[in-house]
């Protein structure tokens, strides 16, 4: 029995057909001789390369600005280390909800 039986015996409508497209577009691969590299995919390299530089390098600011800007006191305070007196339930009082 082929796989493309036993995955026609397991899967039911739509998704069979899909699966039988599939099976059939995977086997026409090419031969090696005929897949070259070429300039055109190089270049698409590169410039992905360059976009995940810029992109990283944008990230690295925009954090430095996040950093600088809690430093400088623009942000609340985070809840671990906030005021031990404020009302909640470890001071008695019912939580605000």
């Amino acid at each position: 029995m082929t796989l493309l039986a036993v995955l026609s015996d397991q899967i039911a409508g739509p998704v069979a057909s899909m699966v039988t497209s599939l099976v059939v577009l995977a086997d026409g691969a090419p031969e090696p001789e005929d897949v070259k590299a070429g300039w055109t995919a190089f270049a698409v390299f590169l410039l992905l390369a360059v976009a995940v530089a810029f992109l990283g390098r944008s990230l690295f600011k925009q954090l430095r600005k996040a950093q600088a800007a809690q430093e400088a006191g623009v942000y609340d305070r985070d809840e671990d280390a906030a005021d031990e007196t404020a009302p909640g339930p470890e001071n008695g009082e019912p939580h605000p909800s």
